[in-house]
């Protein structure tokens, strides 16, 4: 596939293929196999500097946007990665940067842009109310200089291999009040303080390899001066979380989307069935066409959500619309990958059934397809709400 000569982030792009030319697709595949944390893939980002790319230079980091953000996340999928592993820093950061006080801010932000602390962690699901959020049950009592956790949350990534955790609890019952939104409270964790002094984490095996968990508080205790920003109001905080995470997600899809494109291209190329190029086929042809003008098309809705994200304009309709559209051209992509390669798609050593499976995640996480789609019917179109 030929790229954009004139694409704004070509030096950008071309740095992190330069890193990612390290870790070919046999590494990909070996860590896939072992079910393990590519360690050695995240501290060279960490090194290049790109896990801090959020970070405002007065703090250590680059003091990039959400766009360059997103287009580092692209290329690790797109050069046959799995950002996954690590996007989870770039979308929390945003949390703590808008939200933080100077003194947090200053006191984490450099350590997490040298990379002697990790910040890969948002606690804010549960298993009885999912995404309906406002309804969670996990507690934080403050109790002097101290709130005190209690509950459950579940599908929280890569806690196991971060040192802080955003997490989000009520800390007024929902029927004290006004709106629902309010009285829930966002608080930075310290895991090594917490696991196994009132934090309980048990690791979910899983369709992929994404190291995910369920928690379980137990009156752990947090200090009072790790509330971010003000009590009550961590929902409204969390959201500029969530607006990245979509958006980051949407960029990962895409990355997804041009490498089953050019996976596909390159095998209907070269494989030859009754003397002729598979590729030559219309059969063949269409699906991957069509794929790659899908994927192009959310592309566009990407960079408009993140234009919006850095001007601090409200971003929640394109953050959606982004990641489903994106999540959903890669997924077409990845059936046109697979079904061009035939039996080989199935072979690990293609390495196509591996990113088959983690992009379909993105159908289901961070938020299904059927919610952003109720979202849009509602908030956008005026449509009655539907639940």
């Amino acid at each position: 596939m030929k790229h954009d000569a004139n694409d704004p982030y070509r030096e950008l792009r071309d740095s992190l293929r330069s890193l990612c030319s390290e870790f070919p697709d046999e590494y990909w595949r070996q860590i896939d196999h072992a079910r393990t944390y590519p360690e050695a893939f995240v501290d060279s980002l960490t090194k290049a500097g790109w896990m801090a790319a959020l970070i405002p230079e007065e703090y250590g980091g680059s003091g990039l946007g959400l766009t360059e953000a997103s287009v580092i996340m692209e290329e690790i999928n797109r050069n046959g990665g799995n950002s996954g592993f690590c996007h989870g820093q770039m979308y929390n950061m945003n949390t703590l940067l808008r939200n933080g006080s100077e003194a947090q801010k200053r006191l984490y932000l450099p350590r997490i842009a040298s990379g002697e602390l990790r910040l890969q962690s948002m606690a804010v699901t549960e298993p009885t109310t999912g995404t309906d959020t406002t309804k969670m049950r996990t507690t934080a009592v403050k109790k002097g200089d101290r709130y005190v956790i209690n509950g459950q949350k579940v599908w929280i990534s890569r806690v196991q291999h971060s040192d802080l955790m955003i997490l989000l609890a009520r800390t007024t019952p929902l029927a004290d009040v006004k709106k629902k939104s309010e009285g829930l409270s966002c608080f930075l964790v310290n895991l090594h303080d917490a696991i196994g002094k009132g934090l309980d984490v048990r690791p979910i095996p899983n369709m992929v390899n994404h190291e995910t968990n369920e928690l379980f508080f137990d009156n752990l205790e947090i200090p009072e001066e790790n509330l971010i920003g003000e009590e009550g109001q961590g929902f409204k905080y969390i959201l500029d979380g969530l607006n990245a995470e979509r958006t980051l997600i949407a960029a990962e899809c895409i990355g997804d989307g041009y490498w089953f494109v050019d996976r596909a291209t390159r095998y209907a190329n070269d494989r030859v069935v009754f003397d002729r190029p598979i590729g030559k086929n219309q059969g063949i042809q269409f699906p991957i066409a069509e794929a790659y003008m899908d994927i192009r098309a959310a592309d566009l809705m990407r960079y408009r959500a993140c234009e919006l994200f850095d001007a601090h304009q409200p971003c929640g309709a394109e953050a959606n619309m982004a990641k489903h559209l994106a999540a959903t051209s890669s997924w077409k992509a990845a059936n046109a990958c697979l079904q061009t390669h035939g039996g080989f798609g199935f072979a690990c050593e293609y390495d196509v059934e591996r990113k088959f499976r983690e992009t379909r995640l993105y159908q289901v996480a961070p938020i299904s397809t059927n919610l952003i789609l109720s979202y849009v019917a509602e908030h956008i179109l005026g449509l009655p709400r539907s639940f």
